[in-house]
């Protein structure tokens, strides 16, 4: 079964964001970021993503 959603990880945020690891474990833990926990694991929906990334450009 092929899931419609698309999941990133800190390493994809990273690359995004075009910052350090660290850097983007910090971001993924605003309280404002989507941010999906799976045991120990950090993820997100793309579509989540790009949401909260765009609405921090209208601050």
């Amino acid at each position: 079964m092929k899931s419609n959603y698309e999941i990133l990880t800190a390493n994809d945020i990273a690359d995004i964001l075009r910052v350090s690891l660290p850097t983007a474990y910090t971001v993924m833990e605003r309280t404002d970021f989507p941010l999906i926990r799976i045991g120990r694991s950090k993820r997100v929906l793309r579509h989540e993503f790009y949401n909260w990334l765009n609405s921090m450009s209208n601050i």
